[in-house]
């Protein structure tokens, strides 16, 4: 657990919301073509995992707690999804303000990144 106090990430988390929305649309999405049973399993995982395994501190409820280092790695895996996904699924227009949206979401984390890391 960060010793430092948390700091205020209302912005980064609407962002980061936004972010992980996109994963839990367009990542089945991108692929349910392919495989249904891979497009509910990504689901899970990508919503599954972040309420399962959290940093003690950057959460209220934590059911198994972890590492900072794992949190941003969640993050990482929801931003990776929502990108990749939404160039694969959908016209570039969209893809493209999808990838704008994951980096204005990694700028805005990095405070809360830089506290997971500091414990």
């Amino acid at each position: 657990m960060p010793s430092d106090p948390r700091p205020d990430d209302r912005p980064a988390s609407a962002f980061r919301f936004a972010t992980e929305l996109v994963a839990w649309v367009a990542t089945p999405w991108a692929l349910a073509p392919h495989s249904v049973l891979l497009a509910v399993l990504s689901v899970v995982v990508l919503i599954g995992l972040p309420t399962v395994f959290s940093t003690p501190g950057d959460k209220r409820n934590v059911i198994v707690a972890v590492p900072g280092y794992v949190t941003i790695a969640l993050v990482v895996l929801q931003l990776v999804a929502a990108v990749a996904a939404a160039w694969a699924a959908w016209h570039a227009a969209v893809a493209a303000l999808v990838t704008v949206l994951a980096v204005v979401t990694v700028v805005l984390e990095l405070p809360r990144w830089r506290w997971l890391t500091s414990g």
